[in-house]
């Protein structure tokens, strides 16, 4: 661990936040003097106060103790091309653009890789009026049921979210060709085209 690097970006962090010294070390219930001393890189925080500071400041404790943020790249908008992440403990859903850092229930969790359906494995899908009938005779058992539908075009992204024991049928607006999605709890993250 660089102490100067932890200082120069705790300084950092604390400035975007607006905090002078004296306030960020009020919160902490520290003096302003200890502050300074880690924004000089004349020592670093204690391991016990990390999670509180890693708080104040918004910023996962790694990167506290790396001392720096690594920046994304620009993804360009093509929202067919989002990544998916799922929290294998409360089943959280999250969507990414592009190169994300995700974390839930103090797990990092990995980007979904979408598997192509096989004709066995997809979804039905059918037009009624304007919009596309999407169903399956998927078990949706308890333990074992299709947790998120998601349609992506190039422009947007549309997700449902699917519940345990409840047959799958939902209507989505009919709009140009783009990517359906959907996870399944045990088998993972399976596309289609339409």
């Amino acid at each position: 661990m660089d102490s100067s690097k932890v200082g120069h970006l705790i300084l950092r962090l604390r400035r975007e936040k607006g905090f002078t010294q004296k306030e960020l070390a009020d919160r902490m219930n520290l003096s302003d003097r200890t502050i300074s001393k880690w924004e000089r890189g004349q020592g670093c925080p204690d391991i016990s106060l990390l999670p509180e500071l890693s708080s104040l400041l918004g910023v996962n404790i790694e990167h506290i103790l790396e001392g720096e943020l690594a920046s994304n790249d620009f993804v360009g908008g093509n929202m067919k091309r989002s990544n998916y992440f799922v929290c294998p403990s409360c089943g959280n859903i999250t969507l990414s653009t592009g190169n994300a850092a995700v974390s839930c229930c103090g797990r990092k969790l990995e980007a979904l890789v979408p598997k192509k359906a096989t004709d066995e494995e997809k979804l039905e899908v059918t037009q009624v009026e304007e919009d596309w009938f999407i169903s399956s005779n998927h078990p949706m058992s308890k333990d074992h049921y299709i947790s998120f539908i998601a349609f992506a075009t190039g422009d947007q992204v549309q997700l449902i979210k699917q519940y345990p024991e409840w047959g799958l049928q939902t209507r989505i607006p009919k709009r140009k060709h783009g990517m359906l999605l959907w996870y399944c709890t045990q088998h993972g993250l399976f596309y289609q085209l339409i």
